[in-house]
């Protein structure tokens, strides 16, 4: 990374060599004649995080930033001019028939040895970063009268078991009035299936349903150990069953409730090998220094857990498709890279379906914090991934089940990005934003990122790491990392509690459903 230095003075990021745009610093932007060190002048004022032309740019001429082509210029463009997503003709996506598949050998590095945290063993050999019960629900039918329950739990019965850090409700709005049999229909049906088998639950199995609903309790129960010898009326409560009215339906649930806290409680914290970390990463309200500070360090923390043995997910179908030529060579096998491969083409289709394409993504904050389209905020995006060979896929709504880089296949949006991380099994989640957004999980910490200081220091009380430190000289890329990486463990460990966290702050689980609703 190149920054144009002198703190008073017009200043902007070049990222590579290549590039022939920079991206402006200064918090009020540059002025119309504001001369920047090397002598450029700006021939017009442009904002900060937006880019500035570092040369002349012919008519159909290739835009360039992170070495790679973000567009083709629809207008001649003079060095110093503000460049704009009108003057961009945006590529075609990367072909996916012609790829290289797992040519890039990972870069060889020492493992990392003697890093632990603070967690709680689960039967099922995982571990949890928090001590939560959730209660499963088969449809949106029951969630008011669990909504409920669980208010009325917090009050009255937790504050009896302190060694429970929560009750929540394993709310959405499936289950009916759904093409139940539909061949999509897998994804949130496995989707909640494995979320119910999260590690920061606890192994504690609890279903509220209603009764008729297409969405049945053992299609969701079945399977493994997490019912095995209980019979039904242990784990399930069914709405309809209930003899005795609303206030009878509540007091059974709490009675339920309360036998799986009193198991809960009895659990304690121990050390873990840093190795049982599996850390979901994600962006939203992304801005142009994404892929300049916070995303890059989440890439070097992401490294870093590689190399102590942990496990680490990066997501967004169409925020990683205009990249995916970048990220199959660093496949660890063919087979990877073919997973890869079909992940893309598989919502290829989907948006087609919805006559729409992945340029649909791109929001006006993104626009107004600098990115001019899907293929620049893409190749921000993907710096989350690091450097370390990516070990395998997971389609959406499965469970991880190795060691090392992820790839979760997930849409881009946050909460359903979210929900589908929360299914494959991660215990600790981190997300990034330049524009900023209170987004938080119930189930599992989220630490958040601002890609610059400004938004850190506007919001002192949701923002967990400014990366705008970065862009100052505070600290490098590389201790930014670091930093990140012991702010892991000790927030998995409990030591340290997010803002979200502390606020309570949380978004709603939601399924990616792309089968019909009937």
């Amino acid at each position: 990374m190149q920054l144009i230095p002198h703190q008073d003075s017009p200043r902007y990021i070049r990222l590579h060599p290549s590039d022939n745009v920079g991206v402006v610093v200064n918090e009020q932007g540059v002025a119309k004649g504001g001369r920047f060190a090397d002598g450029l002048e700006a021939v017009e004022g442009i904002p900060q995080s937006h880019k500035v032309a570092l040369q002349d740019i012919a008519v159909d001429g290739e835009v360039v930033r992170y070495g790679e082509v973000i567009g083709y210029a629809l207008e001649p463009i003079a060095a110093g001019r503000w460049v704009t997503e009108a003057q961009l003709r945006m590529p075609a996506a990367p072909a996916l028939d012609n790829l290289p598949k797992a040519t890039l050998p990972a870069p060889a590095v020492e493992p990392l040895e003697g890093y632990t945290f603070e967690g709680f063993r689960n039967p099922d050999g995982t571990v949890g970063t928090r001590n939560i019960l959730g209660v499963t629900t088969t449809v949106q039918c029951v969630v008011g009268v669990l909504g409920h329950c669980v208010e009325r739990v917090r009050k009255e019965l937790l504050p009896r078991y302190p060694h429970v850090d929560d009750v929540v409700a394993l709310s959405h709005s499936y289950g009916c009035g759904v093409a139940i049999n539909a061949p999509d229909a897998v994804v949130p049906i496995r989707t909640l299936y494995n979320i119910s088998r999260n590690p920061n639950l606890g192994g504690q199995a609890l279903v509220i349903s209603l009764g008729c609903e297409k969405l049945q309790a053992s299609q969701l129960m079945d399977g493994d150990a997490l019912t095995h010898g209980m019979d039904e009326e242990d784990w399930l409560f069914r709405l309809q069953d209930s003899s005795s009215g609303f206030a009878g339906m509540v007091e059974q649930i709490m009675a339920m409730i309360e036998e799986r806290l009193k198991v809960l409680n009895q659990r304690r914290r121990e050390t873990v090998p840093a190795a049982e970390l599996v850390v979901g990463m994600q962006c939203g309200g992304s801005d142009a220094f994404s892929g300049i500070t916070a995303n890059p360090a989440l890439g070097v923390a992401a490294d870093l857990l590689v190399r102590v043995g942990a496990t680490v997910m990066f997501s967004e179908n169409t925020e990683v498709r205009d990249g995916i030529h970048l990220l199959t060579p660093r496949a660890a096998s063919v087979e990877v890279a073919d997973a890869l491969i079909r992940e893309m083409e598989w919502y290829d289709r989907y948006l087609e379906r919805g006559m729409a394409d992945r340029s649909a993504n791109t929001t006006p904050g993104n626009k107004k914090g600098g990115l001019n389209n899907i293929v620049e905020k893409a190749m921000g995006s993907i710096a989350k991934s690091g450097s370390s060979a990516i070990a395998g896929v997971v389609s959406p709504g499965e469970r991880i089940r190795g060691k090392g880089l992820y790839y979760c296949a997930t849409p881009a949006s946050d909460f359903i990005c979210g929900t589908l991380q929360i299914a494959a099994g991660m215990n600790l989640h981190i997300f990034t934003t330049g524009r900023g957004t209170p987004y938080g999980l119930a189930m599992v910490p989220v630490i958040k990122v601002a890609t610059r200081t400004q938004l850190a220091e506007r919001w002192p009380d949701l923002i967990d790491v400014d990366a705008g430190q970065i862009t100052s000289g505070r600290m490098t890329l590389e201790e930014m990392g670091w930093h990140i990486f012991q702010l892991y463990l000790d927030v998995a460990s409990g030591k340290q509690q997010t803002w979200a966290e502390k606020h309570k702050l949380h978004n709603d689980l939601t399924l990616f459903n792309p089968a019909p609703v009937t």
